[in-house]
């Protein structure tokens, strides 16, 4: 399951098809280097999403659709 504490590394590493969903967002998280060190939480208060809904659709995307635990 997809949390608030996974980095972005780790999540584009574990779910490619992240990556491309975060790049529809207007994140380009591949691109940064700030995704070694930045949580999916940090991202989200970074670019001004909602982090419930980010993890909901994330959690989706991967077909993971279990509560997220916030």
């Amino acid at each position: 399951m997809i949390s608030k504490d996974m980095q972005l590394l780790e999540l584009m590493q574990r779910y490619p098809k992240a990556k491309k969903y975060l790049e529809s967002q207007n994140m380009n998280c591949g691109s940064c280097m700030g995704a070694v060190d930045e949580t999916i939480a940090m991202a989200a208060k970074q670019h001004g999403m909602d982090l419930n809904l980010l993890l909901k659709e994330l959690n989706q995307l991967v077909g993971d659709n279990e509560d997220n635990g916030d």
